[in-house]
């Protein structure tokens, strides 16, 4: 196939992670080493919804050594969005707009990297694009704490995410046990639809400093049932550690935080979640009448970089560069994702996955890996997870203190 020239544009969407900026780094690194990316590369300045008011980065006059330094700083460093765009048989207005910008700026290599939402907006554009004969290789890069993109062995994000829980969780079990006194503890980690993020929390078992109860999103939720589940476990020790998701669901699959109340709601229709752990927490402490504290991991869970998994990392900056060499090679219309080839020490290949096959869809936890009283997590997990928390964070230092990345985010003119 005959090697498209023209200029590249990446952009980030959705919830930052503590790798997101990896696969940037893959993407820009790779990039600029190609003659047939030419003359420039661009950053999109909030996603979409930037790229829609001409808002683009010049990523080709940034220095290379802080290019290199986004491998070990969190959150999206373009900035995000959560923008969606519409059905463009009913509204081709974006549509319209996004090609007059890609003709404006000879951009032929269009790079967005997000969740499942962000795949939706890849699919869409790559169809509209092609519709109109505009010759533009469209690459979708995985990213999501959740872990729930259909067709890749993990998402980039996820492990990071899980090695946070896992500490922090075994980090509380030691000042939990610096008492003697009957006390629970309650964690809440994210996960609107699916419980990875929270399953995660079980890994600390493996330092014997895990939760004695899990709770996730794929199976419906009784606060009486797990209050009598705290009850039995105090029967047997004064200390006793929950993790529960934030989309926690009841039985008519409502989420058990909008019993408390409205919660306002992003483009996508996903409403604001957290809380959970503050309610539960009151619950069982007016049931039991005993010392409860309610944790929520909030933010801190997706962009803890101090904590980020070296596998995580290095499969992340792999999705970007591989990403970029599979569309100079002609691939279009599909996601970077991963098919694991072993476990121990972890290794995968990177696979094409249509995204149709992504976009819009979520993966939830195998139920199997869920135990039959559905207050925990089953070894399988263990083993698919345990793989991919390993590895160092890279991080440079100044101070005592992290050396982020420092771009000039000039504007394009």
């Amino acid at each position: 196939m005959t090697k498209l020239k023209g200029n590249l544009i990446f952009g980030q969407s959705g919830g930052p992670t503590s790798v997101i900026n990896s696969s940037a780094a893959g993407v820009f690194l790779e990039a600029l080493d190609h003659p047939e990316i030419i003359p420039r590369v661009f950053g999109m300045k909030n996603g979409i919804e930037g790229f829609l008011d001409d808002k683009l980065y010049d990523i080709s006059a940034e220095d290379r050594y802080e290019l290199e330094l986004l491998t070990g700083t969190p959150s999206s460093n373009l900035g995000t969005c959560r923008y969606k765009l519409a059905d463009p048989k009913k509204d081709d207005t974006d549509y319209r707009k996004i090609l007059e910008l890609c003709k404006k700026h000879d951009i032929r290599y269009f790079f967005y990297n997000g969740g499942n939402d962000s795949m939706d907006t890849c699919l869409k554009v790559s169809n509209f694009l092609a519709s109109q004969n505009y010759e533009c290789r469209v690459i979708g890069i995985p990213k999501t704490v959740d872990n729930d993109l259909c067709g890749t062995d993990h998402c980039p994000g996820f492990p990071s995410a899980a090695r946070y829980v896992a500490t922090s969780i075994s980090e509380v079990w030691h000042d939990a046990h610096s008492y003697d006194i009957p006390m629970v503890v309650v964690f809440e980690c994210m996960g609107r639809h699916a419980g990875w993020l929270t399953a995660a929390s079980a890994l600390a078992g493996e330092i014997d400093c895990g939760p004695d109860l899990i709770y996730v999103p794929e199976i419906p939720f009784d606060l009486d049932r797990m209050i009598d589940d705290t009850k039995k476990c105090l029967e047997k020790k004064n200390i006793v550690l929950i993790s529960v998701s934030e989309g926690l669901r009841l039985e008519d699959g409502s989420l058990f935080a909008e019993s408390y109340g409205a919660r306002t709601a992003d483009a996508f229709g996903h409403k604001q979640l957290g809380g959970t752990a503050a309610m539960l927490a009151e619950s069982i402490r007016e049931a039991l009448n005993i010392k409860v504290r309610g944790i929520e991991f909030s933010l801190l869970q997706r962009c803890g970089a101090h904590l980020a998994s070296g596998t995580d990392i290095r499969k992340a900056v792999e999705a970007g560069r591989t990403g970029v060499k599979a569309a100079i090679e002609g691939a279009s219309n599909v996601m970077m994702g991963f098919e694991r080839l072993q476990s121990d020490p972890y290794e995968s290949k990177i696979i094409h996955v249509p995204l149709e096959v992504v976009a819009n869809h979520e993966k939830t936890l195998p139920l199997e890996w869920i135990n039959d009283e559905g207050n925990n997590i089953e070894r399988p997990f263990i083993d698919y997870a345990l793989p991919l928390i390993q590895g160092l964070a890279e991080q440079k230092y100044e101070n005592g203190l992290p050396r982020f990345a420092r771009l000039k985010k000039i504007l394009v003119k």
